[in-house]
């Protein structure tokens, strides 16, 4: 039974994209692993800017700065 927890900063990430991070982490599991989709388990946890540090800092912090996890 496989167990795939995924943790992201509070910051806005939609039902949609949920559902694809989801759909897509069970068919990596299922292909790669040969694994039952129905007994794979996928958690997302959200955890808020301050409760998550960087470099010493609070993620709060480095968005005040500009700081972002944006692909450029």
């Amino acid at each position: 039974m496989p167990y795939v927890k995924i943790e992201l900063t509070r910051e806005g990430v939609s039902r949609e994209q949920k559902q694809i991070l989801i759909k897509g982490i069970t068919d990596l599991i299922t292909d790669t692993l040969n694994k039952d989709p129905h007994l794979t388990h996928v958690v997302i946890q959200e955890i808020e800017l301050d409760d998550w540090g960087y470099a010493g800092e609070q993620v709060s912090i480095l968005r005040e700065k500009g700081i972002t996890a944006d692909k450029k």
